[in-house]
């Protein structure tokens, strides 16, 4: 995934927000797994991620919220 900022990700359509906050959780997912087997070699992908969810979950509770009635 490429990184984007928080203008990008508001252009995205709900669908896409959700598929990247599950994909980016699925990443989370193998990271930790990589991390307990000791395979994991660039640990700097944890906060990576963890700030791409945020940022993803911030934009999707914001239109949540804009639209109350949805």
């Amino acid at each position: 995934m490429a990184n984007l900022n928080m203008a990008e990700f508001r252009k995205l359509d709900d669908a896409n927000i959700t598929d990247q906050i599950e994909g980016i959780r699925r990443e989370l997912f193998d990271l930790r797994f990589q991390k307990a087997t000791s395979q994991l070699s660039n640990t700097h992908r944890f906060k990576m991620a963890r700030i791409k969810l945020a940022q993803l979950l911030t934009v999707q509770n914001e239109r949540i919220r804009s639209n109350p009635s949805t």
